[in-house]
């Protein structure tokens, strides 16, 4: 695995380093003693997917509050989709920053990113699935999240007029 720091601290943009040949590949794309190696949280409670059937669709941006904060490893594993972390620490130097990259079934890269951090993603094309492993129990009491284009993140999303639930919709303003 080629682990890529981003310029958020803490979330990195993971590669696989593949043994190719003429069957295709094999490649590792979690190794516990190679994320705690990076001072990763390495915990693996879980492990859910998502799919969005229509391109557009924008999941996010979702957390969990402490004591139930979570670490998430996120993968496309079919079609292709616009991955979002968003750094809410309020001691970081990052603090409303966000960095985003394109996770595809073709690129087989993943996003870490760590407690502290919501995440979203928007489908890029129809029918995305993607795979998450997630380092904490959902817990509903925790569960919230920020609007998607609250103005406080200026987060630039790739297609307009996305597909959104009440819920995403409707987050109230962020307030720093």
């Amino acid at each position: 695995m080629k682990f890529s720091a981003t310029p958020l601290h803490g979330v990195y943009v993971i590669d696989l380093e593949a043994a190719v040949d003429e069957r295709g590949f094999f490649a590792r794309n979690w190794g516990a003693e190679e994320f705690r190696e990076k001072g990763l949280d390495a915990s693996l409670s879980q492990c859910s997917i998502s799919f969005a059937t229509k391109r557009g669709t924008l999941r996010g941006l979702h957390f969990q509050k402490t004591p139930h904060a979570e670490a998430k490893l996120v993968r496309c594993t079919a079609g292709a989709i616009y991955d979002v972390a968003l750094d809410l620490r309020p001691e970081s130097a990052t603090f409303c920053k966000w960095f985003a990259t394109e996770l595809t079934a073709a690129n087989h890269s993943s996003l870490y990113i760590p407690e502290g951090f919501a995440h979203g993603q928007q489908a890029l094309t129809d029918n995305c699935e993607v795979y998450y492993q997630i380092s904490k129990n959902y817990h509903e009491e925790s569960a919230t999240g920020v609007r998607w284009n609250d103005p406080v993140f200026g987060i630039s999303w790739p297609l307009a007029d996305p597909i959104l639930s009440e819920r995403d919709r409707t987050w109230p303003d962020f307030k720093p």
